[in-house]
């Protein structure tokens, strides 16, 4: 076997930054896949050179030019610039790999840019890649596990590469990553975790992790990356509780439902040294599973889900409550006015919104959205949730759907809100981090951004024919921000990269209806290469 030398790129940042909040805290939202690919290769016997990317480093600098193989992880925001680093390497005859949600969401779209592209990856699947070692092209192969890995390596294992990413950090704020589960029993339309089955990881191993976590660093918080914490409540629980025999509580972060978040099992959450929760919302008027309103709508679901909140603030100091702005299910002034009214109610939580986004493959929805001629093919580098929504709304023009989010967001970070927000919220930590993000870019700065676009949609005529559907040009305000963001790596992007086709998905599942499979490609449309040594 061939010693390859192998580099492993985590896209924490979309572009170069040398922002506050980059300094602060891009290290802490590292991801686990890239950390677990470098153990495997290095297991595997070879020699890996890790970088996690906050925006902050010179990549020349920390990637070594004689690499045989680069792989990338990234989310969607950060596609163009994976595009670019990937051409970028290809020139230097690397072969290059992406996986991450970009490439489960975009697997076409990233095939062209890739020798190989991941979906579910598990070792077996690592090692296929580093047994083919070829170049792909000018299509690269699709390659997909089952399954979610029923196994990822441990704290410990990982060590080596958290350690040194955490180090970039510019504070005392230190987060770990750690998951608890993959997959999720609720079936919210727009996840692309919706679709995947619920399994819990190995309590043994979570206990072992904090054991080992609170001997190197003790001071670290955890944030779970489980799409849902405490699916299995008591389960999860028992295994950090046994970890704090000790008399040493870690701080954790968790997103999880309103659901699961009784007073009992807030009790324990408390107990065990949570200090942030995240709850999903969505919405007003459907999703009640989630926030254990159940068929209850409008006014009579905010009243219950501010108590709820308001109990959560009495154990837990720091509550973000997340929304989804422009379901189908929203109309008028109403869906807006009641998410002030929770406001109002519950001035302890910092609400986290996000435009409805259809990301590719990821959502049984964006079917649908699909073949109602909707989905809008935005560039990759502007879908984060919040900088742009690619789904024409269902119930209100651009110019009236956009009114009521300016309006909305300079409501919920206003300085009257940002006070009493300050009031209700425990003294330290917690009143810092939500007046620092109401001012920063997820108050202040996308009320900046909302605005311009409003500006853009009356007065450049590209950007609202783009944004009905007109036309799929992409306007010069988008390939201007674009250019500028990347900064050098944007003479690395290749032609034709920030345009894509919004019908994709629909396309190749038409298309596979109308095909009977062949037996070497899986229900995901991936395949798998044929090679030898028997492990599956």
């Amino acid at each position: 076997m061939r010693r390859l030398r192998i580099g492993i790129l985590d896209l924490v940042a979309k572009a170069p930054t040398r922002s506050l909040w980059a300094r602060v805290m891009h290290a802490n939202l590292a991801s686990i896949m890239p950390q677990a690919l470098a153990v495997w290769c290095e297991e595997a016997g070879h020699d890996v050179r890790f970088v996690c990317y906050t925006g902050l480093e010179d990549l020349s600098k920390e990637l070594p030019d004689d690499l045989d193989i680069l792989f990338i992880g990234a989310f969607t925001q950060a596609a163009q610039l994976a595009y670019a680093i990937s051409n970028l390497y290809r020139q230097r005859g690397v072969l290059t790999v992406l996986g991450g949600p970009h490439a489960r969401c975009y697997p076409d779209d990233a095939a062209k840019y890739f020798d190989y592209v991941l979906g579910f990856t598990d070792r077996s699947v690592v090692q296929d890649v580093l047994d083919d070692c070829a170049p792909h092209r000018p299509l690269g192969l699709q390659l997909s596990a089952d399954r979610q890995p029923l196994y990822l390596p441990s704290v410990r294992e990982r060590w080596k590469y958290i350690e040194p990413t955490l180090a970039k950090a510019a504070t005392t704020i230190k987060a770990v990553p750690m998951v608890g589960s993959l997959g999720c029993p609720y079936t919210c339309s727009f996840c692309i975790d919706s679709t995947v089955d619920y399994q819990q990881m190995c309590h043994d191993q979570i206990r072992d992790d904090l054991l080992f976590l609170g001997e190197r660093m003790p001071k670290a918080a955890v944030g779970w990356h489980d799409p849902n914490f405490g699916v299995r409540f008591d389960e999860q629980l028992n295994a950090i509780e046994d970890s704090a025999a000790n008399g040493k509580r870690t701080p954790f972060i968790a997103e999880s439902s309103l659901a699961l978040l009784s007073e009992r099992n807030l009790k324990r959450l408390r107990d065990a040294g949570f200090k942030a929760l995240l709850p999903g919302i969505e919405s007003w008027y459907s999703l009640g599973g989630k926030s254990k309103t159940g068929k209850t709508q409008g006014m009579e679901k905010v009243n219950k889900v501010s108590a709820h909140v308001n109990m959560l603030l009495r154990y837990v100091p720091y509550v973000q409550t997340n929304f989804v702005l422009g379901l189908d299910d929203d109309e008028g002034d109403e869906p807006f006015e009641l998410t002030k009214r929770f406001l109002d109610k519950t001035p302890g939580a910092f609400p986290g919104y996000s435009l409805l986004t259809a990301f590719g493959e990821a959502a049984p929805l964006n079917l649908e959205l699909q073949k109602e001629d909707r989905v809008l093919p935005f560039p990759f580098h502007f879908l984060n949730n919040n900088h742009a929504m690619n789904v024409r709304p269902k119930n209100y023009d651009w110019p009236e759907f956009y009114d009521r989010v300016i309006d909305l967001t300079r409501y919920s970070f206003s300085w009257k809100l940002i006070a009493r927000r300050a009031r209700a919220t425990r003294p330290g930590f917690s009143i810092w981090l939500n007046v620092v993000r109401a001012i920063s870019s997820e108050g202040f700065g996308r009320i900046k951004h909302y605005r311009t676009i409003r500006r853009l949609l009356d007065m450049d005529r590209s950007v609202r024919r783009f944004f009905d559907g007109e036309t799929t040009e992409v306007p010069e305000f988008y390939r201007a921000r674009v250019r500028s963001d990347l900064g050098p790596f944007w003479e690395y992007l290749p032609e034709g990269a920030l345009e894509h086709d919004p019908q994709a998905y629909l396309k190749k599942t038409r298309a596979q209806a109308a095909e009977p499979m062949h037996g070497s490609r899986e229900s995901s449309g991936s395949v798998r290469l044929p090679v030898s040594g028997g492990r599956r």
